[in-house]
């Protein structure tokens, strides 16, 4: 069955996951289906409100229907998840998730007082970027999320706290500007006010400077959150570290970051992860004070989580806190992250990569055995 709705090409490669798709393109892919327009928003409510993850847990949807859906490339389960790292009573955990397709993300619970739930979602199966101190990258890219794959992530994480979802933060496994168009399209639909309605300014996209995605954010006419990737107040620092310098220099990014705050009058976050030696001395804070005091922002202070790849280490804490005081002497407003992260595999990409790791030896093992017997 050819269909055309967003999304869902007339031959899929692998199944669209219907948690990408807003109500009425749910009423639309059921009338398509020969059924009844009100099975758009019964899905809607399975999906988006009751967080099923299967048509077995949708108990009013016709056998018939869910059939059709699936003939015409669409799933109800676009993700499993397949092992978790950290916390169990109520802290921070790192989800794998499996795809449809074997392929494997990463999404971060952060529960916070108040029964409050941030969750930091993947964009991509691995990462394009090649930042020199970031794990996502280190195994490769594979491909990039639909929006539907991006959204069902939230839900996992909501079944794995038992929280609903208030915060979601697209800084998880690759560059969501690189994916533009998909993660629009899973902001508007957790933003949706009849699903789980999180609001605008709750949900943070992060880029590692792609510039033409930072324009067209500015067109959008969405209150919601920008985050930056700079990690170095010159450019050539910044060069060795992000090779997305040499494509949109920090000159051209800034610029288009004081164009973003004008347009939407948001603030804009720059994320500087602290490198001992390479970008945290007395000069790197006072030329990133000059670099940022002519628009209104705030800076992200990360200490470096160790990744075996890059001979790097976090600077001192009182290092860091330091660098955060002078920039606020230098009327730069800032915060210092304290990592939650330890030992769930804090670096991005980390627990895909040992998960991966520990698939290839097991398989490895088994032809082993296979050729002994034989």
């Amino acid at each position: 069955m050819a269909l055309e709705l967003p999304g869902l090409d007339a031959v899929p490669v692998r199944p669209v996951a219907l948690q990408g798709f807003l109500p009425e393109e749910l009423s639309a892919l059921c009338r398509a289906c020969g059924q009844a327009a009100f099975r758009g928003k019964q899905l809607w409510q399975w999906l988006q409100q009751r967080g099923a993850r299967g048509w077995g847990e949708m108990t009013n949807i016709p056998k018939v229907l869910a059939a059709a859906l699936e003939a015409a490339g669409c799933t109800a389960s676009p993700l499993e998840v397949a092992a978790a790292s950290g916390e169990t009573e109520g802290g921070t955990r790192k989800l794998l998730g499996r795809l449809v397709d074997g392929e494997c993300v990463e999404t971060v619970v952060l529960p916070s007082k108040g029964r409050q739930l941030t969750v930091c979602v993947s964009t991509e199966v691995g990462c394009k970027m090649g930042c020199a101190f970031c794990a996502s990258g280190k195994g490769g890219f594979a491909r990039r999320l639909s929006a539907g794959e991006i959204v069902a992530q939230v839900g996992a994480a909501g079944r794995e706290a038992g929280l609903r979802p208030d915060h979601v933060v697209f800084m998880g496994m690759g560059e969501p500007f690189d994916n533009y168009d998909e993660v629009l399209r899973a902001v508007r639909v957790l933003n949706h006010p009849e699903g789980l309605g999180i609001g605008a300014r709750k949900l943070t996209l992060s880029t590692s400077g792609v510039v033409p995605g930072i324009r067209r954010l500015a067109e959008e006419g969405l209150q919601v959150e920008l985050s930056v990737s700079l990690h170095a107040a010159d450019p050539e620092t910044r060069r060795r570290l992000m090779p997305v310098e040499r494509k949109w220099p920090m000159a051209e990014l800034l610029a288009a970051c004081a164009a973003y705050t004008r347009k939407t009058k948001r603030i804009v976050t720059f994320e500087y992860t602290l490198i001992r030696g390479v970008n945290d001395r007395s000069q790197d804070v006072a030329a990133l004070a000059e670099k940022l005091r002519l628009f209104p922002c705030r800076v992200n202070l990360i200490p470096l989580s160790p990744v075996a790849e890059f001979d790097g280490e976090a600077p001192p804490p009182e290092r860091c806190e330091a660098f955060l005081d002078s920039l606020a002497r230098r009327g730069i407003p800032g915060t210092l992250r304290r990592s939650r992260g330890k030992g769930v595999d804090a670096a991005c990409g980390q627990l895909r990569r040992r998960f991966a790791a520990k698939a290839e030896k097991e398989f490895d093992g088994k032809d082993r055995i296979s050729e002994n017997q034989t």
